[in-house]
């Protein structure tokens, strides 16, 4: 209180108690100490797991998606032989991971990668990257595999009738394709990641939400750190749904 009395300006302490009692709350749960820095902190840990979550998910969801359809569109014309038995690996190791990684809260995920399979490890941001990498990327493969299962049969046949193999014709014809369908279900896939972000502080990295309920802890005070770490992430996710939205009316533009 003694901090309050000298850092605050004449007129706040004329306020009426009521009102004075609010901008005592406000200045101990954000400027006292410098607690500012906590959020700042916390916001820029959130962002860097969700861009390297973010990478790792798409990379995996791709490759993941690309093996399934590969299998599914083409193991019943290949010949036996050592490609058949790796693809068909391939495709029973992506099964059960999709199975796995879908049925298992990520909570539990992230526990058992930062307690036991990382236990040697104290980068926490680097363990909670991967956990949501890996579990991002069992959700983006069915979202990518479902675009391009969507796109007609004929689009494969007219490249393959142009000269192109199986793989040009993949990445040439119908992953931009399927890549346009499937924006607006990915760009929700990215905003879901950036709010389940929100649990790494189950192993102690200090994100925005781990930020506010420390400043909860030592204030006594819950009500406004959590409503200034809801602000944010609510200012976050209108800010990328009207990227995304700005990219798909590009795309649409683009089509025309």
């Amino acid at each position: 209180m003694e901090a309050w009395n000298a850092a605050a300006p004449d007129w706040m302490l004329r306020a009426p108690e009521n009102v004075q009692d609010l901008f005592y709350k406000l200045f101990k749960c954000f400027l006292y100490d410098g607690r500012w820095r906590m959020y700042l902190s916390g916001l820029k840990n959130t962002l860097l797991l969700t861009l390297f979550a973010l990478l790792l998910g798409v990379v995996l969801g791709v490759v993941i998606s690309l093996i399934r359809v590969t299998w599914d569109k083409t193991h019943e014309e290949m010949r036996p032989g050592l490609g058949k038995v790796l693809l068909g690996t391939a495709n029973a190791i992506s099964k059960v991971y999709l199975t796995v990684i879908r049925g298992t809260p990520v909570v539990v995920q992230i526990m058992i990668m930062f307690f036991v399979i990382f236990a040697s490890s104290r980068n926490k941001l680097l363990v909670g990257s991967l956990s949501f990498g890996i579990n991002s990327g069992a959700y983006v493969a069915e979202i990518i595999r479902s675009g391009i299962m969507s796109i007609d049969a004929g689009q494969m046949e007219a490249g393959r009738s142009l000269g192109f193999g199986y793989v040009p014709t993949m990445r040439y014809v119908i992953l931009p394709q399927a890549f346009k369908n499937v924006l607006p279900a990915l760009g929700n896939e990215f905003i879901t990641l950036l709010k389940e972000t929100a649990v790494v502080g189950y192993i102690g990295l200090s994100d925005l939400t781990y930020a506010g309920n420390t400043v909860g802890g030592i204030t006594y005070e819950y009500l406004f750190p959590l409503l200034a770490v809801a602000a944010v992430y609510l200012i976050l996710v209108m800010i990328f749904s009207g990227l995304v939205g700005r990219l798909e009316r590009r795309l649409r533009t683009s089509e025309r």
